[in-house]
């Protein structure tokens, strides 16, 4: 079995406050697991950093941008393995035992995502949920909402996390490949409010464009802006 306190968790956090206490939760029910909960703030003005506090997380803070925030987070962990997630995530009971198992078994050159479930019984949500696992099939193309477990020594190996405003979870995944990459039976909730709100192939069609327009060489801050409008 894997040793006890073998992980550290990474949450990037803007005005997180609606969001971020389901997720705590669940993190600190396993804390046998974890060396510590690393919330990296980009500027939050809500009560974010309050209910961070408040459990016992480590909070760091700086500009905001998620690639800057997620580096900032990973350079204050402790444990040799780095769990990133997004804030509006939540897991499924028994993800400790899976990820503990997962841990004990696998090495540090590779690194892991989950599989992606929407908050949601739209039949739109699980479209949208087989499109993410064929792009993940096809491409080992995973997104930050699907959680990524990398050990620091291969991060490290591939240049660290990006520090861009956007995309940085499509520029590592791209500097690992499909040599480093694989899937682990982790499922990972994600809130489904803005699907709902825009609509569920609107939002997966821009999504899918700010894609292939990086891909095409937009950079990633010009994407953040249009992003931000």
């Amino acid at each position: 079995m894997v040793m006890s306190a073998a992980l550290s968790v990474v949450i990037p956090t803007l005005n997180e406050a609606a969001h971020l206490p389901a997720l705590l939760r669940e993190l600190m029910a396993a804390r046998g697991l974890m060396i510590s909960v690393i919330i990296s703030d980009g500027g939050s003005t809500d009560d974010t950093l309050v209910l961070a506090a408040k459990v016992g997380a480590r909070i760091v803070t700086g500009a905001s941008g998620r690639g800057g925030q997620l580096r900032r987070g990973i350079a204050a962990a402790e444990a040799p393995w780095i769990l990133l997630l997004h804030a509006d995530s939540s897991l499924l009971p028994g993800w400790d035992a899976t990820l503990c198992q997962r841990l004990s078994t696998q090495h540090e050159t590779c690194a892991y995502y989950g599989k992606l479930r929407f908050e949601s019984e739209d039949p739109r949500a699980r479209l949208l949920e087989f499109g993410v696992a064929l792009r993940c099939a096809l491409f080992r193309l995973p997104y930050g909402d699907q959680g990524l477990l990398i050990h620091s020594d291969l991060l490290a190996a591939v240049g660290g996390m990006p520090d861009a405003p956007l995309m940085e979870d499509v520029i590592l995944a791209s500097r690992l490949g499909r040599k480093y990459l694989a899937p682990m039976n982790l499922t990972v909730r994600t809130d489904a409010s803005a699907y709902i709100r825009d609509g569920w192939l609107l939002r997966a069609g821009k999504n899918l464009w700010r894609l292939l327009c990086f891909i095409a060489g937009r950079s990633a801050a010009r994407l953040a802006e249009d992003y931000r409008r």
